[in-house]
């Protein structure tokens, strides 16, 4: 039986730690701190009221499929990118005939709760949940958001002191390359999307200066 080569468990190692990374940025989306180790993503929390949270897009190669998800079944989370370079919202999808769920994130370069944002690079990363399979774009030049609108959530009080605000985030845009597993050897193709998600910013996050290191 032919023995696995170095390079192939090398392949495999790298997909599982960016795997664990894209965890654990997901979690630090909301939670604002590490998981512990082994943990996976923390399940996302309801999305907006009614069907004001929505995604939708179309899926190509690796995965076909038309997706429209909406109202209970979609599940949404978001918040300021680790790295201060951004808006990163997540969507996880309900269970498809074969019972996986997908969980797809964007991250865009625009400062967080910045109103209306045109034309920003934007980074995106699919993950088959339970499947430790992840596509991404691996950087923010392949998928461009065309308007990105950011209004904050109207509140039925008055905010607690420190507490984060949410904001709804809807976006449209497109991909011109595919998002591909770390090895290459499997594309995603993801033509065009637009969604409404929420977002949860900290107030030093909201009047941070842009960055555009």
């Amino acid at each position: 039986m032919r023995q696995p080569t170095c390079r192939s468990r090398n392949l495999a190692n790298l997909a599982a730690c960016a795997l664990a990374l894209a965890t654990c940025a997901l979690a630090a989306c909301s939670a604002r701190v590490a998981p512990s180790p082994g943990a996976t993503a923390p399940p996302a929390a309801a999305c907006l009221p009614g069907e004001r949270g929505y995604l939708r897009a179309s899926l190509r190669g690796a995965i076909g499929a038309e997706l429209d998800w909406r109202g209970a079944a979609l599940q949404c989370e978001g918040g300021a990118r680790p790295d201060g370079r951004g808006v990163r919202v997540s969507f996880l999808g309900p269970p498809d005939a074969r019972g996986q769920r997908l969980r797809i994130v964007f991250g865009v370069a625009a400062r967080a709760g910045a109103g209306i944002t045109r034309n920003a690079p934007t980074n995106v990363t699919v993950i088959v949940e339970g499947r430790q399979r992840l596509y991404a774009t691996q950087g923010d030049e392949r998928c461009t958001v065309e308007s990105l609108v950011q209004e904050p959530v109207p509140a039925t009080a008055a905010p607690a002191p420190g507490a984060m605000l949410p904001y709804r985030i809807a976006a449209r845009g497109y991909c011109i390359d595919p998002a591909m597993t770390l090895d290459g050897s499997a594309r995603l193709y993801i033509n065009r999307f637009d969604f409404a998600g929420v977002a949860r910013f900290e107030d030093n996050e909201l009047h941070a200066p842009a960055n555009h290191s």
